[in-house]
């Protein structure tokens, strides 16, 4: 792959200021963590690692001598040392061309040959006798930096009134100084690991123990007078402010690539702060101070949403008073400047409550500042949290409270275990024995339809569902006036699409959307149709009543429609749920949609052929629309044997002109990629594709074929037709129900020399493979049906493909947001595509 002159500068930007992708770079191809054994031509790579431990990795850049390689890593980069793990150039590379970044640790194991520009956001160890060529930034400014805005901030933050006598001095010390002494132990980590030419490595420890210091920035609302028994002071003071220490001891327990722990913090906790000077009715100023102090015990539940070092945390507050002493000044009236001043009158409040219980929320993030190639690993972890008022009441009497905002860091530490690895020597070249055996084939149609015309019979559901909490009908429906139900037409729903439209088959959507406008319509033009709308809510029969009361009065009141001809019920759970009797998984999504009302008919006018029952949908809406990339244009690449061989694979596929495009990682046996998405605007071309399988020991298997494609446009008077079963959660019964509808209406329809692709679809509820294996079977249940309709008839014409994607995503007919779009994509589709 050529690499032009515009990615080379972007890249020398990237190291010369902060990192960004060069935007004119090759698309970034993702890649496992293993490297050792690849040979990669030039190009962008990611990966959560890169590690080159089993062997050699050669960068080839076929004579380029301008070739761009640009690594990204979102946590480290280790190599191993002495067993191998070099970075080998070959075919002209050059290490000056030649970018490796990580936001995490960047080890150079002993005895590496490294090559290459390194850019680390975190301390970085190069081994004894490691041979790194080209360059690494000295840009470890960044703790100076650090300790310079954060004092910056302090010192703005702080300097208000004189809440701040000298105490505060002595809290900022005590934060920088436990910031600064981390920093110092990440500058001093690099030269110790220097020193170690042990390759051992360790986990991440689960338990951290350290302490957490920090400033508290307290704020007083509420009044307080009586300051206890022996002083009432002539002038209630109501707001005041203040900064107090905070220094507790840590413990914290949190598994590494996790996202729940806990954090234990007991300790030192100073409320104390100032009151807004006021007047008393003699026109004296008044000032009130406190020295409030507890022993406060915070234990909390850690969530690291993306399992990364960021984290939130939650819990109680249990807070024992230890001081509660006061001080309250009464000056003089400036009119009498002669007049003797008060002195000033020390006490403690009394009704003070002895233990509070009060609440916090916060977040933070661990700095890690040690590798991994240390047992014992130390973290700085900044915080900011926010108690707010409720239950910070620290007097029994008044109404004086107290909201706290907390800003510092914990230093802690914790150790490893040691990760025992097996790594025999690999020679430079790529290991080929013992390699596990596959079959690599591709399946590429010999015409790739750019889009096609369809006519889609659309089966309608018959769920409304509604919002948890509420028994409105959601704005996402299309609802519409008296006015202009006169305007309203079955095929021409364009005219009334819903507010929020979302999923991949818009046009669908916008027909279901407009069920209860369907609804009305049908019913309006068959005076004789009744329907029973039958609600469903866990919270109890008498909400479910109201849901389905809802989808009454706007039929009555828009459409016109006789309530006789409308029953409700209410039921607490609905006759076919999705939530099943001991199910634990994913219970959110199934309980929104057993939240519904379910619309039940036994008029035909209303029901899809030859249906009943309350899971009967009504009647199909056909339309006509232009599918893009229609199921006939896709690529198959089938690796058999890759479940049992490979952690994963991808593909490399070069065109003519020697681009090569990348594609995976995969983890199925059976991928499927839009033939356009590699021919772009190519009409057509010849391609060689190589599939790459990473074995679970470390090791590569590639295996190579020829394909040929050709971009083709259909006729324009060439439509196709498409066809629909839909199941309920979890449900094979289905394909019983729409038996005679698939036999007497769909199978007449497929032309002479048709082809029929039918392929099963699930949401992503549930397990992934049992899902696809749920999707083909019942994809061949649909196919055996109609190849049995269509040998009656003494057809031998019709070819059939099948397929089953389960919850593939970029396969899904529709987008998993919404309840309906996850009963929609529990479904079979049916393509009928003319002969050629």
């Amino acid at each position: 792959m050529k690499t032009a002159s515009k990615p080379m500068q972007s890249a020398k930007l990237l190291f010369a200021g902060g990192f960004s992708p060069p935007a004119a770079a090759a698309m970034a191809q993702a890649i496992s963590g293993e490297m050792g054994g690849l040979t990669l031509m030039p190009g962008t790579f990611t990966a959560d690692s890169f590690i080159i431990q089993a062997g050699n990795l050669t960068l080839d850049a076929r004579g380029d001598a301008d070739a761009v390689w640009i690594f990204e890593a979102s946590h480290r980069i280790t190599t191993l040392g002495s067993h191998g793990g070099n970075v080998v150039l070959r075919g002209g590379a050059q290490a000056k061309n030649i970018f490796w970044k990580a936001d995490g640790i960047i080890s150079i194991g002993s005895g590496t040959s490294f090559s290459g520009k390194l850019q680390p956001l975190t301390p970085m160890t190069i081994m004894s006798k490691a041979d790194h060529k080209s360059s690494m930034p000295a840009s470890y400014k960044l703790a100076t930096d650090i300790i310079k805005n954060f004092y910056h901030k302090m010192k703005t933050i702080t300097n208000y009134k004189k809440v701040l006598q000298p105490s505060h001095a002595l809290y900022s010390l005590t934060i920088l100084s436990l910031i600064f002494s981390a920093l110092i132990l990440t500058g001093i980590q690099a030269p110790l690991q220097a020193q170690d030419a042990s390759p051992t490595e360790y986990t991440r420890p689960s338990w951290h123990f350290g302490v957490a210091a920090g400033g508290n920035f307290n704020f007083y609302r509420g009044t307080t007078q009586e300051l206890n028994d022996d002083l009432t002071v002539p002038a209630a003071f109501r707001h005041g402010k203040g900064l107090g220490l905070y220094v507790a001891p840590s413990i914290e327990f949190y598994k590494p690539d996790t996202r729940f722990g806990v954090i234990l913090q007991g300790g030192y906790d100073s409320r104390k702060g100032s009151w807004d000077q006021v007047l008393t009715s003699c026109n004296c100023p008044a000032d009130l101070s406190t020295n409030l102090s507890y022993i406060s015990i915070e234990p909390s539940l850690r969530f690291a949403p993306f399992k990364s070092d960021f984290y939130l945390y939650a819990g109680p507050r249990f807070a024992f008073n230890r001081t509660s002493a006061f001080t309250y000044e009464l000056g003089i009236n400036p009119a009498f400047p002669d007049q003797a001043a008060t002195a000033p009158v020390e006490g403690d409040f009394s009704n003070v409550e002895k233990t509070v219980i009060s609440m916090q929320v916060g977040a933070g993030y661990d700095i890690q500042l040690s590798s991994q190639q240390h047992k014992t690993q130390f973290v700085l972890s900044p915080f900011a949290s926010f108690q707010p008022q409720f239950g910070q009441d620290p007097r029994s009497t008044e109404t004086w409270h107290n909201t706290t905002v907390r800003l510092g860091a914990a230093l802690k530490f914790g150790r490893g275990k040691e990760i025992i690895k097996d790594v025999p020597p690999v020679p430079e070249e790529m290991a080929t024995i013992g390699l596990p055996e596959v079959q690599f084939t591709v399946i590429s149609p010999a015409n790739i339809p750019i889009e096609r015309r369809v006519r889609e019979t659309f089966p309608l559901r018959n769920y409304v569902f509604f919002d948890l909490g509420s028994t409105e009908i959601p704005d996402r429906y299309v609802t519409i006036n008296k006015n202009q139900v006169k305007d309203f037409k079955e095929d021409q729903l364009e005219v009334f699409t819903p507010k929020h439209l979302t999923g991949r088959s818009d046009r669908g959507m916008v027909v279901y959307y407009n069920v209860l406008n369907i609804l009305g319509d049908r019913m309006g033009k068959n005076p004789q149709a009744t329907i029973n709308l039958v609600g469903s809510s866990r919270k109890s029969p008498e909400d479910a009543r109201e849901m389905a009361n809802s989808i009454k009065k706007y039929l009555v009141d828009v459409f016109g429609i006789n309530t006789s001809r409308i029953s409700v019920d209410g039921r607490s759970k609905s006759k076919i749920p999705s939530q099943q009797p001991g199910g634990t998984e994913e219970l959110v999504l199934l309980q929104q949609e057993d939240r519904r009302v379910s619309i039940e008919s036994s008029s035909p006018a209303l029901l899809m052929e030859f249906q009943s029952g309350p899971e009967a949908a009504l009647k199909p809406v056909e339309f006509v629309a232009v599918q893009v990339a229609p199921i006939d244009s896709y690529v198959s690449f089938r690796v058999d044997g890759a479940n049992e061989a490979f952690e994963s694979w991808s593909l490399d596929i070069k065109d003519e002109q020697g681009k090569v495009q990348s594609f995976g990682p995969f983890t199925r046996e059976l991928v499927n990629l839009p033939g356009k998405s590699i021919l772009g605007t190519t009409p057509k071309g010849k391609y060689e594709v190589t599939m790459i399988g990473q074995t679970p020991d470390g090791k590569t298997v590639k295996k190579e074929a020829t394909v040929n494609m050709v971009l083709w446009t259909p006729e324009v008077d060439e439509m196709g037709m498409r066809y629909s079963v839909i199941y309920e959660f979890n449900n094979s019964t289905a394909i019983a129900m729409y038996e005679k509808y698939l036999t007497e209406i769909v199978a007449p329809k497929i032309p002479q020399g048709g082809t029929v692709i039918i392929h099963g679809h699930t949401d992503v509820v549930g397990d992934a493979a049992n899902n696809e294996k749920l999707s083909l079977a019942r994809a061949n249940d649909v196919k055996t049906i109609l190849a049995k309709a269509l040998s009656k008839a003494g057809r031998t014409d019709v070819t059939f493909k099948v397929l089953g994607f389960g919850e593939e995503e970029r396969m899904m007919p529709f987008g998993n947001k919404w309840p309906e779009e996850r009963f929609y994509n529990r479904t079979v589709l049916i393509d009928i595509i003319p002969a050629k």
